[in-house]
């Protein structure tokens, strides 16, 4: 197959990375007009869809994403510097990576900015993330040249989430439901982690094979993540559907 194909359907794209934008709005982990998701449309990841910079999550709709091509260059004047940067590099060096979403949540942010940096498996929802969760320890600042974009496809590795030092989050997946449920499933478990850190008592962890089993049995449904994207677009659907214009 040739790499430079489309391989994805751009309307339905446009119209799931439109819903995330606003369902991650709606949960407030989004930072003002910041932050960037992004869906490759070329298997060779050098054409990808992506939301245009400085404009709310709220009210972004399907037409508002901005079709990149790096065929043509990275840069692009309606997208902002990093989101270049970062989603051009990891669409490009790991080409798996279909779905790049990158955040700032506050609970997240303030478990990336705990030393060490992690997610430690006291629950169903955190034990998701055992094993199979990068950690940047690296943080010089804003991502502003290929090179760090580069540095952060690569620390990836063979895991699809990477836990940024001192910055926020970065989830891949193959499918858009797929990277949305699991960015609101990483929040809400830095949510449990940190409110059981408040306590200021020791946090009874899981044992390695639990937390191994669970971090298993969460790859296996697939489906929930799909469906929970389709019931939170069911709920757009009905307050604002004006998403999918």
């Amino acid at each position: 197959m040739d790499a430079r194909v489309d391989i994805t359907d751009e309307t339905q794209a446009r119209i799931d990375l439109a819903a995330a934008l606003r369902m991650t709005a709606r949960a407030d982990m989004h930072e003002a007009v910041a932050n960037h998701y992004s869906v490759a449309l070329s298997a060779d990841g050098m054409r990808f869809l992506i939301n245009p910079k400085w404009m709310h999550w709220s009210r972004v709709k399907a037409s508002d994403m901005i079709l990149v091509d790096l065929n043509e260059g990275t840069d692009h004047p309606r997208v902002d510097h990093t989101a270049m940067k970062i989603h051009g590099q990891v669409h490009k060096l790991c080409p798996a990576a279909r779905v790049v979403m990158h955040l700032h949540p506050i609970t997240t942010t303030a478990l990336a900015s705990i030393d060490p940096p992690g997610m430690p498996a006291i629950d169903q929802n955190s034990a998701r993330y055992h094993n199979r969760l990068a950690v940047d320890l690296g943080y010089g600042g804003m991502a502003n040249s290929d090179a760090e974009g580069a540095r952060l496809a690569g620390l990836l590795g063979n895991k699809s989430r990477l836990l940024m030092g001192n910055h926020g989050v970065m989830i891949t997946a193959p499918t858009v439901a797929e990277a949305w449920d699991d960015i609101y499933t990483f929040d809400r478990a830095a949510k449990i982690v940190v409110a059981a850190m408040s306590t200021g008592r020791p946090l009874l962890t899981l044992g390695e094979a639990e937390a191994e089993q669970t971090a298993q049995d969460w790859e296996e449904i697939v489906d929930f993540s799909t469906a929970h994207f389709e019931e939170m677009k069911l709920i757009l659907d009905a307050q604002c559907p004006d998403y999918r214009e």
